[in-house]
């Protein structure tokens, strides 16, 4: 993915650290996590997109872990391909191949170390656009939590998703509120979903995640059938009530 465009100034002053979840937390959400490979059914193409710039850095490690086991429960179901999208520094954004076995995405993303940079959510819309034009994208994750770039150009984009049938499921870490209102609009054009990554709610997370699995694969109607509580709020955003 080239970028015609200069480097943009890095950020400054990163994010102080924050507590993360405990022990109990992460352990519900493994083993939400896990049910990804009985409830997922049909076929589908995932895009998980990552903010890896350094204000995420304090709750890299967490994101990792909580990301990872979700790849190894969608690997496992056979149904769903799934490819992975980072960026940082200053212009870096690579992706991987779509895949249904996900090991190598998830040591690919443990891996990854965060560095200073400007957000490039841009190339990341634009990418999503590229690979549905070739072959159907269900649905696009996007894990972040800043915005720096031009909305105007931001929500173009996401409109387009719209329209070509790619919800942008994107989940806030953080309260940056310039950053709350970009990804709201981005999943309201896109007709997709806006939620908060709260790392002290991570069983909440997995059955949210859980979900965009379910329906990248079936649509609001496996959502339906599978009916569980995030299903339910799921169907509610992506109805238009829950953003």
């Amino acid at each position: 993915m080239s970028d015609k465009k200069q480097p943009v100034p890095a950020r400054a002053n990163p994010a102080p650290v924050k507590p993360q979840s405990n022990a109990g937390e992460i352990e519900a959400f493994l083993r939400q996590a896990r049910t990804l490979a009985a409830s997922a059914t049909g076929s589908g193409r995932l895009i998980l997109s990552l903010d890896a710039t350094m204000s995420r850095q304090p709750t890299w490690d967490l994101a990792c872990e909580l990301q990872g086991q979700m790849f190894d429960a969608v690997g496992k179901a056979g149904t769903l391909s799934v490819q992975l999208i980072y960026f940082r520094g200053l212009g870096e954004c690579r992706s991987s191949a779509f895949v249904t076995d996900t090991n190598a995405l998830k040591q690919l993303m443990t891996r990854i170390e965060c560095r200073s940079g400007h957000t490039q959510i841009g190339k990341v819309l634009a990418h999503a656009l590229k690979q549905t034009a070739t072959a159907k994208v269900n649905a696009l994750v996007y894990i972040g939590d800043a915005m720096e770039e031009n909305i105007d150009d931001l929500v173009e984009k996401a409109g387009s998703l719209g329209l070509h049938g790619v919800p942008v499921f994107v989940f806030q870490e953080g309260h940056d509120s310039g950053a709350e209102k970009a990804f709201k609009e981005i999943a309201r054009l896109s007709k997709g979903a806006w939620f908060r990554f709260d790392r002290r709610a991570a069983a909440t997370l997995a059955g949210l995640l859980s979900a965009v699995a379910v329906f990248a694969t079936g649509g609001l109607k496996a959502l339906e059938a599978r009916g569980r509580p995030e299903d339910r709020l799921m169907i509610e955003h992506l109805r238009g009530s829950g953003n």
